[in-house]
Formats: structure tokens, sequence, C-alpha cells
């Protein structure tokens, strides 16, 4: 049993590509079809304007990367050469790295964005609810979940805003130097719609026009920040009027096309129109940027915007590698249990069993005995098994350290006579999942120095 990440990201994948591997209307098909793709035995996929990645547990490597390219290419009927120079493949100890390091917002493209960790929760519900996990993913996708939150907590990574959406509010001001006197319009009315009208607000636009295919949640949205809204009737009037438009919508097709704006831009009589498009897949047709007094950035053009804000995350973001390191040696701890904990489930079960077997003869053989005689009896039963047991269970949990730990486990569960109590279970450590300890431990090690090496040279600073 192994663990694999199979994706297309930001870093490796530019937007035009991306935009062919989003999931729409069908995740719920595509998550189904994934986890009955041979070889797979548990999935979960995430996907947001920066990544499609599908989460597998898989019965072997080579056919795990196998069955989650072909899905890919079988799904969006896109050749598997047209992108397999683009794919990021992660394996076991890696693929649970890059996890924690994604919920964390580690690997964004805006460092220690929050929004991510939403996305990876939906994504691990919605597998729940459709029944593609198991075992591996319901403890590493928790442990993900609780480490992000923790992180959030602890750490003020998130404490400046700095995301996509504010990343496209900078562009705008790098342009105008301000937002006074410009109006601005916003096409969508989704989480990312509203961050964007969130920021333009705090930077000064005091007229925000909202645009939404559903006219109901582009009143909604308005409404929180004294704007208007407009239907997409209305769009070619709107840009007559336009300063800056900002579009993230979830169509699937361009919403503003070349031949649109052409006619459009001959009535605004040389006034340039700036557009920036934070949608995967692209609002804009990328063609408009070949008019004149039309400029258009993508989310690609992002990368860059607020390098100058993100010097503060990045000293959270050494402690929060720290953390992660951590986090890898609890999830191996955790793997070398899994073969264990049902040996010591039955082990249990079966010296319960004997207690109160033991118990009830006792009961019907000293029928005069009062409840407060029964329940001191008991209780001094109960006390000599644990101390039977702790021995065993102890050594138990020392076989995944062992040269042959499934021999091991088979001869105890022999000497114990435990089959009757394993409930169908076989006592197997089963996965192929390794974490490097040692690795691992020397990181931790090193980090919590780097840490705090940095404080007694801000201490002498200050």
């Amino acid at each position: 049993m192994h663990i694999l990440v199979v994706g297309l990201n930001h870093k490796t994948t530019p937007v035009e590509i991306r935009e062919k591997f989003q999931f729409q209307s069908d995740l719920d098909q595509a998550l189904t079809a994934l986890r009955q793709s041979k070889s797979i035995l548990e999935s979960v996929i995430i996907s947001t304007c920066n990544r499609t990645e599908l989460y597998v547990v898989a019965d072997q490597l080579h056919t795990g990367r196998y069955y989650s390219k072909m899905f890919l290419s079988e799904w969006f009927d896109v050749p598997k050469e047209e992108f397999s120079h683009h794919l990021v493949i992660r394996e076991d100890e890696h693929a649970i790295e890059h996890l924690l390091r994604l919920s964390c917002g580690l690997d964004s493209m805006i460092l220690g964005e929050t929004q991510i960790l939403g996305q990876v929760r939906d994504a691990f519900l919605k597998a729940q609810e459709l029944d593609t996990v198991g075992t591996i993913f319901n403890y590493s996708f928790r442990q993900a979940i609780a480490l992000a939150k923790r992180v959030q907590a602890e750490t003020g990574i998130n404490d400046n805003p700095v995301s996509v959406s504010y990343a496209a509010v900078e562009l705008g001001k790098q342009i105008f130097g301000d937002f006074n006197g410009k109006e601005v319009l916003v096409m969508g009315a989704g989480k990312m719609s509203e961050l964007t009208a969130k920021h333009l607000t705090s930077s000064g636009v005091s007229q925000i026009t909202v645009m939404n295919r559903t006219m109901e949640k582009a009143i909604a949205l308005a409404d929180r920040f004294d704007g208007r809204a407009r239907t997409f009737t209305e769009l070619s009037d709107t840009l007559l009027e336009t300063d800056v438009l900002i579009s993230s919508t979830g169509s699937d097709q361009y919403v503003l096309k070349e031949e649109d704006v052409r006619q459009i831009m001959k009535k605004r009589k040389g006034r340039p129109l700036f557009l920036v498009d934070i949608a995967v897949p692209r609002d804009l047709d990328p063609e408009l940027n070949e008019l004149d007094n039309v400029y258009l950035y993508d989310i690609d053009d992002l990368q860059g915007i607020v390098e100058a804000n993100l010097e503060d995350r990045k000293e959270a973001a050494e402690q929060i590698e720290l953390m992660i390191e951590e986090e890898l040696v609890v999830f191996g701890d955790w793997l070398d249990t899994l073969g264990v904990v049902p040996v010591i489930s039955a082990l249990r079960s079966k010296a319960s069993s004997i207690q109160e077997g033991t118990m009830e003869s006792l009961e019907r053989k000293l029928s005069h005995m009062t409840d407060r005689e029964k329940k001191v009896i008991r209780k001094h039963m109960k006390s000599i098994i644990n101390q039977m047991l702790r021995d065993p269970i102890t050594a138990l949990k020392e076989v995944p350290n062992e040269e042959s730990p499934d021999e091991l486990l088979d001869y105890f569960t022999r000497v114990f006579n435990l089959d009757d109590h394993l409930d169908g279970k076989e006592p197997r450590i089963t996965t192929n999942i390794k974490i490097n300890r040692k690795e691992r431990e020397f990181n931790i090690a090193r980090r919590k120095a780097l840490i705090g090496n940095r404080k007694k040279v801000a201490v002498r600073s200050f």
C-alpha cells in the first residue's frame, strides 16, 4: 500500500494548461470514477484555480502512477503527451509532507493564504460523503486540517491580508496610484469576488459594480459593500464607464471576448481599460491584450506582485516547517500501529470475555453476594487483567520496529489464540509507507536551532 499525489500546479504548469484540468459540476462523478480505477484503494481530488491534484492510496506505486495519469487524460480528453512533463508526482512520506504543507498555505501562490484550508477540508468531506476514503486518508487529512488550524492560531502567518484577490487590487493601485474617481467592475459573486470587493473598499474605492449571471447573488454581494448590481445583459453599457475590471466567475468559457470589447473601445475614445482575470478557467479572452488601450493581466501575472509583503510570513513559515516535521514523526508513529491495533483490541476483547465469564460463574455459585461485594470483586478482577496485559501490549507496540513484524504478529496471535476476536482482520503491518525518522528528527533539531538563533539575534538587535 502506497500514497501518491499526482497533479498540476501554478509552479509547474501555465494557466493555459491548468484550465484544461478544472473539475466543474462533474467532481462527484470524477471522484467516484477515480476510486473505481484499477489499483486505487482511496481517493481525494483537490481542484482550485492554482492546482488540480489527485490524492490516492494505491496497492502499488507504478500502477498508482499509471492509472492516475490515465484518469486525467481520459476524463479531460487530453493526450498524456500534452501534460505529462508538467505533472508533479509525490510518493508516500513526501505525499503526506505535501498535504501538510498545502493545508498550511506553504505551497500556495501567496504564502500562508488561508483559503486553501477550506478547499482541502471540502475536498475531504466530499470524499467521505462519497465513501472514497478509508483508514489512511481519514487519518492523514484530519491531521492536516488540525495542523492548519493550529498554524493559523499560533503563528500569525495570515495576519496581513495577502491573497490572489489582494494581489489583483494591488496591481490596480500600481497602475493608478489610487482608486479615487475610478469605476471598478467585479465580475462574479463567489468567495474570490467577495475578497476582491473587501480589498477594493479598504483601498478607497467608493463605488463598486458587481456583475453576475444570477441577479440575486450580485445584489447580495453589492449590498454588503454599498455597491450596485448588474446582470451580464448590461455588460456592454457597463464597460463604457469602467476603468478596472476584476473577473472571477465559475464559467468554463470566456465571459468577455475580443470582438465584444473591440466595438466598446471605439466608443471609449482612447480611455484605457485595465482587465485582471483571476479565474481558472480564464474568464477573459487572451486576444484582448492585442487591442489598443486594453491591458490584460491573468492570475500568473500576479505571482510577483506581493513579494514585498511576504517577509513576515516567511519567518512564520519556518516555524510551520518545524511543526510539519513533528507531525510527520507523529504520522509515522500512527502508521506503525496499523497492524498492531487489531491485535491489541483482540487481546483486550478476549481478556474482557474471560473476566465477564468468570464473574457470571461466581455470581451463580455465590448467589448471596451483595451488590457491593460484586463491585469489589469485579474491580479487583479487572485490575488483575490490566496488570497481566500491560507487558504483552508494550511488547506488541514494539513489533513494527522488529526485523520480521508480520511473523511476530502471527506468532503472538497463535500464542494467545486470538482468531475468534480479530473479527476477520488479518494481523499485518500492511503499509509499505515509511517515514525516515532519523532525517525528520535531524530536521527538527536543525530548525529549532535556527529559530533559536534568530531570536537571539533579534534580542541583541533590540
